[in-house]
């Protein structure tokens, strides 16, 4: 159940995403895509029948952790843009 708040924060940014097509949004949902894609996996890794574990608020406890660390890892890296120019061509402009 980790997999379901970071798949939830990817189809909220894909929908936002379709509107206005900006390439910060696109780099967050990417990275919400990856936290899920992550927590199916160690699902499947831990051999959780059913993608759900024994104690699913521990495991929605997590999801929020990753989630909260993909938002904070976003701010980071937009943070650094800001800071070096170069990588700022790179991130938040439209190709």
């Amino acid at each position: 159940m980790c997999y379901t708040v970071p798949l939830a924060g990817a189809m909220i940014t894909s929908l936002a995403w379709r509107k206005s097509k900006s390439v910060k949004l696109w780099w967050l949902n990417l990275m919400f895509y990856g936290g899920a894609l992550f927590g199916v996996i160690d699902h499947l890794w831990n051999g959780e029948l059913f993608l759900i574990s024994e104690n699913i608020i521990k495991d929605l406890l997590l999801g929020v952790t990753i989630t909260l660390c993909i938002l904070l890892t976003w701010a980071f890296v937009l943070a650094f843009a800001k800071i070096n120019p170069t990588l700022a061509n790179h991130v938040t402009t439209k190709r």
